[in-house]
């Protein structure tokens, strides 16, 4: 059973006013996030650091994303209940139960052996019901294609094809953009044409997504 003392949720209730000074108004993502524990996607060295603002190290050398960067990304999904969000890179779990708190109906996909079987433990231990998968990212889970949303938790270099054709007609795909250490928050939509717009909304920092693999197991 995980803890969430009044502490804790003491903790949240001040990152989310931060949050919300910050600019993030979508009151699902504030929600979700109030509600969330982060401090239990951290290991105990890491746990007293849970509420505050910046991204920790997770294992596998790995990170979760700091609080605002994943109540950014959620906001730019702009997701409504019972929606279908592909998730590229599950990492802790968090941005993913952030989402299922929201109402999505999660796919999440982590080519991290280490972190797919802690997730997968930890996500059903807080009773999130989500579809977990392991395997390589870049090529989603087109078995439970297509889906409204979608969104990846790392930096990546390319636009992934194989993302967008699994993406439905008129959805957002959001993701950090580029090499290096900064990327461009950027979201992809598909216009009425059939063509796909690019709007870009300032720099962060990802871990990179890691190079292709072949298989892909649930």
């Amino acid at each position: 059973m995980i803890e969430d003392n009044y502490r804790h949720k003491g903790l949240r209730r001040k990152l989310v006013e931060e949050l919300l000074e910050k600019g993030i108004t979508d009151t699902r993502v504030i929600d979700a996030m109030n509600k969330v524990p982060r401090h239990a996607f951290l290991t105990s060295a890491f746990v007293e650091l849970a509420y505050e603002n910046k991204a920790l190290p997770i294992g596998a050398e790995q990170t979760i994303s700091a609080p605002y960067t994943v109540a950014f990304q959620s906001q730019l999904l702009d997701v409504e209940k019972g929606m279908k969000v592909l998730e590229i890179g599950t990492g802790s779990g968090y941005q993913t139960s952030v989402l299922c708190e929201m109402g999505a109906k999660v796919y999440s996909i982590e080519r991290q052996k280490l972190l797919f079987d802690t997730s997968k433990k930890l996500l059903a231990e807080m009773g999130y019901k989500c579809h977990l998968a392991y395997g390589d990212g870049y090529k989603g889970i087109p078995v439970f294609a297509p889906y409204d949303r979608i969104i990846i938790t790392c930096a990546i270099p390319v636009v992934p094809e194989e993302l967008l054709m699994q993406m439905k007609p008129g959805g957002k795909l959001v993701m950090p953009f580029g090499e290096g250490d900064k990327q461009e928050m950027t979201l992809i939509q598909e216009d009425a044409e059939g063509n796909f717009q690019n709007t870009y909304f300032g720099e962060f920092s990802f871990v990179p997504m890691l190079e292709k693999r072949s298989n892909t197991k649930s």
